[in-house]
C-alpha cells in the first residue's frame, strides 16, 4: 500500500468536492440566501484545507502504478471521504443534527434518498439543490465522474474503476479507461439533460424540473416537496418519469454500446430484455390486484402500479400514491422488484438482474448436467460462455446481500424496532430505495428510526453502494500491512 499515492488522489477528491458546491453557492448567492451562500462558502473552504492536508502528505508523480490496494482505498476512502465533507452545509447551516447531517449526506451520495428532513419544503434552494446533485454525483459514481473530468489518472486506474462498478461482470467499452469513463459521463449528462426538458415540457418550473432529473437518472429519488411526485398530480409527468427511472436502469455501456453500433444493441441485451418482462409482469400484477382488492378503475390501477414498479424496481423511490395501502400481493410484489433491482453498471441499485439470470442459468444448467453426467453445459448470455468465477461470484454476492439484510434487521430489533417494520427498513435500505413499508413507508423518514440504527444504516448504505466486498477488504488488517503504509 503506497499511501502517497492513495493521499494525493484523495485529495483530488476533496477539491472535486469543493467544486462540486459551486452550483449551490451560486444559486444562494443569485437569490439573496445569504445564510446558503456563507454555508457553501465555509463548506468550500474546509474542502479546500483537506485537500492541501492530504497533497501535503502524498502526492502523484508521472510513473507511479496503482494498484489493486491503491485502487480499492481509494474508492472505499473516497466515498466515506465525500460523505462526510458532504454532511458539512448541512450541519453548518443549521438545519440538522451532525448524526442527522451525516444520513442525509450518506444516503444523498449512495443513491438510497431516504431523508431523515420530515419538511423539505422549509429548506432553501441552494441546500435542496446540493442534495439533488449529491444523488447525481453518487448516481454514475464519484470515481467514474472523477476520472472523466482529470486530464490523467496514471497506470493502474482500472483497480479504482472495477472497486466501484455495480454488477457480477467489468467490462468496458474501450481501450482506455479514461476515455471509457468519459463516454460513461456523456450518456449520463446528455440523458439528464433529455430528462430536465422532458419534465419542464409536462409542467415543471426549471428548478423542479432540474432537481427531479439528476435525482431521476441517478436512481436516488431526492424531491423538491414533501409528497415528492404526488404534489403534482400530473399523469404525464408521471409517465415520463416512469420512463426514465426504466431508462436509468438499464446498463449505461449498453447505452455506449448503442450509440457506436446502433440502437438494436439495447433490444438485444438479454439482460434489459429480462429487465423489461418483470417490470412487466410485475405491473400487470399489481394493477389486477389493485383494480380487484381496491376497487380502483383500471386506467388509476394501471397508472399508479406502473409507476410506481419502475420507482421501486429502478430503486428510486419517487411516490405518487401512498402504496404503503396496498393489498399484500402488491406490497409482496412491489419489494421484490426492489430486493432484484435494476441491470448491471446502471445507476439503480438491488442485486441486479444479471445476477439473478446467471444463477437461475446455472441451476438449469446443473439440472443438465444430473441428468447427463457427461454433458458439457456452460453457462451463456447474449452467446458469450460465462467464465465460473463470475458465476460464483454472483452466487457470493447473493448470499452476502441477505446476510447484510438480516444483520440490519436484527440491529434494528435490538433497537426497538418490531419484526415486520426492521424486516422491511432492511431491504429497502439494502437495495438502496429509500422508502418501504411500516415506519419508513410511502410518507415516512429515516427521522422515525432511533439513533443507532441511523448510523447503522450509513454503514449498511456504504456497504451497498460498494457492492459489500470492496468494503469488506477495507476491514481486514493484511489489507493495511506494507512498508509504504
Amino acid at each position: 500500500m503506497d499511501r502517497r499515492i492513495v493521499s494525493g488522489l484523495l485529495g483530488y477528491l476533496t477539491l472535486f468536492s469543493g467544486a462540486a458546491m459551486i452550483p449551490p453557492f451560486v444559486l444562494a448567492a443569485c437569490f439573496e440566501e445569504v445564510n446558503g451562500a456563507a454555508t457553501f462558502l465555509l463548506s468550500m473552504f474546509l474542502c479546500l484545507a483537506a485537500t492541501f492536508e492530504l497533497e501535503r502528505f502524498g502526492g502523484l508523480k508521472g510513473k507511479d502504478n496503482i494498484g489493486v490496494r491503491e485502487g480499492l482505498a481509494v474508492t472505499g476512502l473516497g466515498w466515506l471521504l465525500m460523505s462526510i465533507l458532504g454532511m458539512v452545509p448541512y450541519l453548518v447551516g443549521g438545519w440538522l443534527s451532525p448524526l442527522d447531517s451525516f444520513v442525509e449526506s450518506f444516503s444523498g451520495f449512495s443513491g438510497t434518498g431516504a431523508t431523515v428532513i420530515e419538511d423539505v419544503e422549509i429548506l432553501p434552494r441552494s441546500i435542496l439543490l446540493w442534495r439533488s446533485l449529491s444523488n447525481w454525483i453518487g448516481g454514475l459514481g464519484i470515481i467514474v465522474i472523477f476520472m472523466a473530468l482529470m486530464s490523467q489518472f496514471g497506470r493502474g486506474a482500472m483497480f479504482i474503476l472495477q472497486a466501484e462498478a455495480t454488477g457480477p461482470t467489468k467490462e468496458r467499452q474501450m481501450p482506455r479507461i479514461r476515455d471509457n469513463a468519459k463516454a460513461l459521463f456523456t450518456v449520463y449528462v446528455v440523458l439528464t439533460c433529455f430528462c430536465a426538458a422532458g419534465y419542464f415540457l409536462c409542467g415543471l418550473n426549471p428548478f423542479a424540473a432540474v432537481n427531479h432529473a439528476l435525482t431521476t437518472i441517478a436512481t436516488g429519488g431526492y424531491g423538491i416537496y414533501n409528497g415528492t411526485v404526488s404534489e403534482y398530480g400530473n399523469v404525464w409527468l408521471e409517465i415520463c418519469m416512469a420512463f426514465f427511472m426504466i431508462v436509468s436502469s438499464g446498463s449505461f455501456a449498453m447505452y455506449v454500446t448503442a450509440g457506436r453500433r446502433g440502437i438494436k444493441t439495447i433490444f438485444k441485451n438479454t439482460e434489459f430484455r429480462v429487465y423489461l418482462q418483470i417490470i412487466t409482469v410485475a405491473a400487470l400484477v399489481v394493477a389486477v390486484d389493485l383494480f380487484i382488492e381496491m376497487n380502483v378503475d383500471i386506467f388509476t390501477a394501471i397508472r399508479s402500479a406502473f409507476f410506481h414498479v419502475a420507482s421501486l424496481s429502478s430503486t428510486t423511490g419517487f411516490v405518487a400514491q401512498d402504496f404503503d395501502t396496498y393489498p399484500p400481493i402488491s406490497k409482496f410484489f412491489l419489494m421484490m422488484t426492489m430486493f432484484l433491482g435494476g441491470c448491471a453498471g446502471s445507476t439503480a441499485g438491488g442485486l441486479k438482474v444479471a445476477r439473478i439470470i446467471l444463477l437461475f442459468k446455472f441451476i438449469a444448467s446443473l439440472v443438465r448436467q444430473k441428468i447427463h453426467p457427461d454433458m458439457i453445459s456452460p453457462v451463456k448470455i447474449d452467446g458469450r460462455v460465462i467464465n465460473d468465477d463470475i458465476i460464483f461470484g454472483a452466487a457470493k454476492f447473493f448470499f452476502a446481500v441477505v446476510i447484510l439484510d438480516i444483520i440490519f434487521a436484527f440491529v434494528m430489533m435490538f433497537d426497538g424496532i418490531d419484526f415486520i417494520n426492521a424486516v422491511s427498513v432492511s431491504v429497502s435500505t439494502v437495495a438502496s430505495v429509500g422508502p418501504g413499508f411500516g415506519i419508513e413507508g410511502a410518507t415516512s423518514t429515516y427521522a422515525l428510526l432511533p439513533d443507532f440504527s441511523k448510523f447503522f444504516a450509513c454503514i449498511v448504505m456504504f456497504f451497498a453502494r460498494l457492492e459489500i466486498f470492496t468494503v469488506l477488504v477495507l476491514f481486514t488488517p493484511s489489507f493495511w500491512s506494507g512498508k509504504n503504509w
